[in-house]
């Protein structure tokens, strides 16, 4: 993932709550395919920035989940961002009936989040990159080393709203936001 788009990740959320003071954040932990430490890093530097104080709920096994919600719910967070990793996209359903039955507003890496019932997503497009890497595995089929190939990182980023599960939670997305986003679910 790109620590670049955690800072956008917060505003998003502060401008969604602005009222909010205490970011939670769920954390696969660093070697969960989550970008390690570093949005982890980025996440604490925007929050300051934003005027929130985080708190890290980490859970690096499906074993560990109900106790970082637990932790989370009882550190009364306003709002949740949500450091996919495995863990977290594979246990999205769970992830996401936390958020809802906590009436936490919580923002996810992936629209397919979003599709599943999650408020909002802001990031790369997971099937695009699964296109970039499918054309990468054909170079080196055809012969290609792999070292020579250039490393390339997502260039187009998406804003995904769940307006259903917004009105569940008894929220109004600011017009600002909603003008920005490139899908809104009814």
């Amino acid at each position: 993932m790109i620590p670049e788009t955690t800072g956008k990740q917060v505003q998003l959320l502060k401008e969604v709550v602005p009222k909010a003071t205490r970011l939670g954040a769920l954390y696969p932990g660093s070697g969960q395919g989550s970008g390690g430490g570093v949005n982890l890093e980025a996440a604490k530097v925007a929050a300051k920035a934003s005027g929130l104080q985080l708190k890290v709920f980490e859970a690096r096994d499906p074993e560990a989940l109900p106790r970082a919600f637990e932790t989370a719910t009882k550190a009364h967070v306003d709002v949740l961002i949500v450091f996919t990793g495995f863990l977290g996209f594979q246990y999205r359903e769970r992830v996401i009936a936390f958020a809802a039955q906590q009436r936490v507003p919580a923002l996810y890496q992936f629209r397919e989040f979003v599709e599943a019932g999650g408020l909002m997503s802001y990031g790369a497009n997971l099937a695009e990159r699964y296109h970039r890497a499918a054309y990468f595995v054909e170079k080196i089929l055809k012969g290609a080393k792999p070292a020579e190939l250039p490393v390339e990182q997502p260039t187009k980023f998406e804003l995904v709203i769940n307006l259903k599960t917004a009105r569940a939670l008894g929220l109004t997305i600011p017009p600002s936001v909603l003008g920005r986003a490139d899908q809104v679910i009814e």
